[in-house]
């Protein structure tokens, strides 16, 4: 069987191997600690579910418009206007099915075949591939400590190309939870433009900040394309709920391709989403906040006592990547090792980084203190016999 070339470009999920895996073990009666999966152990926000209950109870189950819930997006225009100080019109937020539907229609209207993409390495992998589904070339530029394991306007002078259509940063990110401060963001935005290309912002991390305040690329101009998303910061994973913020220009066309793509988003997900946005649901979330910042601390300090703390914390999101070439230089062999026998499930750095992803692991401090700790134990014992 023959199937379209660009699918060959789109890798598995190592990390699904992993999971497949310590599903097995759970079943046959062992202890596996999960800190793989990009997805914290909170239930979505009591607001917000009893919001999603109403909306159906009300019978509100038909289309919404394909943009989505007019008051729903008034409510997110709000939240930046509230929350970072950005004037956004509704009319150019386009609410889709998960942040993946945002990418999907970015990805469809900005590049085609022959393009390239400027992306850091590492980075979310989903972000490359809606690129190369669309026919383009990705360069994925190697980041460290010295960008901030970020793509800076330094490197994207020296890799933009003459196909070069498109830069895509995210702050923070996924999987080195770092961020770009305002001054490194407009940077990036005035390199992208005079080079007359596109700027795509992953933002979905947004809200999940420890040591800086959260930023959006709309407080700086408004010809960003900005990705965001309810499951990370709200809690609504399962929802399958995005956005997408668009220059004015763009927001015809993303509406077409959103009509013929996926008609609407889930509407009782989207009911349910404007209960995020309350005092109440503020506050939870913010507890929330706390809660990971305090896992993050625990986390850092038990694996700095192993070399393996990396040497610049992450200020956002809920995940570490960590260096593991002191004790091995094959990602999947050591996560799999490490499951097999301590039980401990983390992503092999593999899913992540085009170069180098080799020597390095994802954890995900999505589980509580006492299970961290537990498993800070369980990995101290596993490198002690490397």
């Amino acid at each position: 069987m023959v199937w379209n070339s660009r699918v060959a470009k789109v890798a598995p999920f190592r990390v699904m191997h992993l999971l497949e895996m310590a599903q097995a073990r759970e079943a046959s009666g062992h202890d596996v600690i999960h800190l793989e999966v990009g997805e914290p152990d909170f239930p979505s926000p009591e607001p917000v579910m009893a919001a999603g209950q109403a909306a159906l109870a009300a019978g509100q189950t038909r289309y919404t418009p394909a943009a989505g819930l007019p008051a729903l997006r008034e409510a997110i225009a709000q939240h930046y206007e509230r929350h970072f100080q950005a004037k956004v019109d509704p009319s150019r937020i386009l609410i889709t099915p998960g942040a993946s539907g945002a990418l999907l229609l970015a990805s469809q209207l900005l590049v085609e075949a022959g393009d390239r993409v400027l992306m850091a390495d590492p980075n979310y992998p989903c972000n490359r591939h809606f690129m190369a589904l669309a026919g383009a070339e990705v360069d994925a530029v190697p980041v460290g400590r010295e960008t901030g394991w970020q793509l800076d306007a330094s490197l994207i002078a020296a890799h933009w190309r003459p196909a070069t259509r498109l830069a895509m940063l995210a702050s923070p990110s996924n999987p080195t939870g770092h961020t770009l401060s305002a001054e490194a963001l407009q940077a990036v935005q005035q390199a992208v433009r005079q080079r007359e290309g596109h700027l795509v912002v992953d933002e979905i991390y947004q809200g999940l900040n420890y040591d800086d305040a959260p930023l959006s690329a709309l407080s700086l101009s408004d010809d960003a394309f900005v990705v965001n998303s309810f499951s990370k910061y709200f809690g609504m994973t399962g929802w399958r709920l995005g956005w997408l913020v668009a220059p004015e220009g763009a927001v015809e066309p993303l509406t077409r391709l959103a009509q013929n793509v996926f008609l609407a988003a889930s509407t009782p997900a989207q009911h349910a989403a404007l209960a995020a946005f309350t005092p109440e649901c503020r506050e939870i979330l913010e507890d929330r906040r706390q809660i990971l910042k305090n896992r993050r601390d625990v986390l850092l300090a038990g694996l700095s006592k192993l070399g393996l703390a990396p040497d610049m914390p992450p200020q956002g999101a809920f995940y570490l990547w960590l260096d593991i070439s002191r004790y091995s230089r094959d990602s999947q062999a050591f996560c799999e090792q490490l499951l097999v026998e301590e039980n401990v499930a983390i992503t092999p750095g593999i899913d992540f980084a085009v170069q180098g992803g080799e020597q390095f692991v994802r954890i995900a401090f999505t589980t509580d203190v006492a299970r961290l700790e537990d498993a800070i134990e369980r990995i101290a014992r596993f490198v002690s016999r490397l």
